[in-house]
C-alpha cells in the first residue's frame, strides 16, 4: 500500500476555532453581528436537507459568538490525549497573534510561554507540530491599521514571526498563511467576512500583500532556522466540466488558474512543501457552477472526496514539492458521512502516491467540534464531538475507526 508512505497522520485546529476567550479582529465582528446573522440564518440556510434540525441553533445569536467555545486553551492536554488514543502523531495549530501581542509593541511573556508549553506537550506525546501563523483572525489594532490590505503593514506581521520563531523553537513544519483565497474572497469580495467590504481593487491589494507576507516571513523564518519546513495551506477547489465542451474547458482552466494557481506561482520559490486544504469540487456546466449534488454534507456542500486525486497529481506535476492534505473533512453531526469520506479521500492519495506523488501527512479538519466562522457552532466538523454546555468530549465512531486504521496501516493490504 502506498499509504504506508505517510509520515504524519492527525488532525488540525485553528486557535480563534477553538480556544475560547480570544480578543480579535473576529471577536468584535462576532457581538457586532450575531443578531443579524441569525435573523438571516432562514434565508442562508432554509434551502439545507437539515434545515428542521438546525434551524433553533441558526437562529439563536449565541451560535455566532465564539466565547468559550471548545475551550481548548484550557484543555488542550485532554484533547491531546484523545487525539493519542486515536495513534495521531502529528497535530496541526495556529499561534493567536492577538493574545502574543495584544497592544502594538507590547509581547505578552506569558502567552509566548503558554505556546511553548503547548509545543512541549505534543512532543511529550511523540506529536510533529504544525504550526500556522495566520488563519483569518488579527489584532484589533492591526486591523484598524488596515491588515494586510497596505503592504506598508507586513512589517508588523513579520515582526510577530520573527518573535514566535524566536522563542518557539521546537517546531520544524511552520505554514505561515492559511488559505489566502479564502479570507481575500470572502473577506473583500463577496463581503460576508469583517471587514464586510466589496471592492475588487482591496481584493487584488490583499491578495499579492498575503503574498509577499509570505515570502517575507519565509526569509525570516529560514535566517532564524534553516532546518524549517515552510509552506503555505492553500484551499484548493477542483472545477471540472459537465459536458466537456470548448466553453467550459476554458472556464475550468481560467478558474483553477485563478482560484488556484496564481498564488502558488507567486510564492513558489519561497516553499519547501504545499499545504493542501480540500473539502469541494465545483462542476462547470456552460459558464456557471451546477453541482450534482447527488451526496452532500450538512453545510450543502457537494462531496467528491477521490478528486483529490486529480488534485495531488496536478500539484506533485507542475511544482514538484513534498504535499501535505493540512485540512479535509466534512460537517456531518450524525457522523453519517466522515468515514467514506476519509476512505475515500485516503484511496485517492494512495493512488496518487502510486504515481510518484510525495503526500508527507494527511491532517483532517477538524480534531474537535469547533466554531466555524461566519456559520457558527451548528456545523459540526469535528472527528471529537464536544457538548458546548458541558464541555465534554467523545470520539465519534467514524474517529475511532481513523484511528484504528492508522494504528493498522504498516500492516494492512487494502482499504476496506
Amino acid at each position: 500500500m502506498s499509504l504506508k508512505k505517510i509520515k504524519y497522520w492527525g488532525a488540525s485546529t485553528s486557535a480563534h476555532q477553538v480556544e475560547g476567550n480570544n480578543h480579535n479582529q473576529w471577536s468584535i465582528w462576532e457581538l457586532a453581528s450575531a443578531n443579524e446573522l441569525s435573523k438571516s440564518a432562514p434565508k442562508r440556510y432554509g434551502w439545507l436537507e437539515n434545515w428542521a434540525e438546525i434551524s433553533k441553533e441558526a437562529q439563536d445569536p449565541n451560535n455566532y459568538v465564539s466565547g468559550v467555545s471548545a475551550d481548548h486553551y484550557r484543555l488542550y492536554k485532554e484533547d491531546f490525549d484523545l487525539a493519542k488514543k486515536l495513534n495521531f502523531n502529528a497535530f496541526r495549530f495556529s499561534i493567536e497573534w492577538s493574545r502574543i501581542e495584544p497592544e502594538e509593541g507590547k509581547w505578552d511573556e506569558s502567552a509566548i510561554e503558554y505556546y511553548k508549553n503547548y509545543v512541549r506537550e505534543l512532543r511529550a506525546r511523540n506529536f510533529e507540530p504544525f504550526v500556522t501563523l495566520f488563519h483569518f483572525t488579527l489584532p484589533d489594532w492591526f486591523a484598524e491599521k488596515g491588515g494586510f490590505l497596505y503592504s506598508k503593514n507586513i512589517v508588523y506581521f513579520t515582526r510577530f514571526v520573527e518573535k514566535i520563531i524566536s522563542e518557539v523553537k521546537d517546531v520544524t513544519y511552520i505554514t505561515t498563511i492559511n488559505e489566502p483565497g479564502v479570507y481575500t474572497f470572502m473577506s473583500y469580495m463577496n463581503g460576508k467576512w469583517p471587514p464586510q467590504e466589496k471592492s475588487r481593487i482591496k481584493t487584488l491589494s490583499l491578495i499579492i500583500n498575503l503574498a509577499s507576507a509570505h515570502k517575507k516571513a519565509y526569509k525570516i523564518i529560514k535566517k532564524i532556522n534553516p532546518n524549517c519546513k515552510i509552506g503555505i495551506s492553500k484551499n484548493y477547489s477542483y472545477f471540472y466540466t459537465h459536458n466537456n465542451s470548448l466553453e467550459e474547458k476554458i472556464m475550468v482552466k481560467a478558474l483553477d488558474y485563478l482560484s488556484n494557481l496564481w498564488f502558488l506561482n507567486r510564492v513558489k520559490k519561497h516553499e519547501d512543501f504545499i499545504g493542501i486544504n480540500f473539502y469541494f469540487s465545483n462542476r462547470i456546466s456552460g459558464f456557471r457552477v451546477r453541482n450534482p449534488n447527488s451526496k452532500v454534507n450538512d453545510l450543502g456542500w457537494d462531496m467528491k472526496p477521490q478528486n483529490l486525486y486529480q488534485i495531488l497529481v496536478r500539484l506533485h506535476s507542475k511544482y514538484a514539492k513534498p504535499i501535505f492534505i493540512t485540512e479535509s473533512g466534512v460537517a456531518d453531526r450524525k457522523d453519517v458521512h466522515r468515514k467514506w469520506w476519509i476512505q475515500q479521500s485516503l484511496k485517492a492519495i494512495d493512488k496518487a502516491i502510486a504515481q510518484g506523488v510525495e503526500v508527507g501527512g494527511y491532517l483532517h479538519w477538524s480534531l474537535l467540534d469547533n466554531f466555524e466562522w461566519a456559520d457558527g457552532f451548528w456545523p459540526r466538523f469535528g472527528l471529537i464531538e464536544v457538548d458546548y454546555k458541558t464541555l465534554q468530549r467523545k470520539p465519534r465512531p467514524s474517529a475511532l475507526w481513523y484511528g484504528e486504521f492508522i494504528s493498522k496501516i504498516v500492516n494492512t493490504k487494502e482499504l476496506k
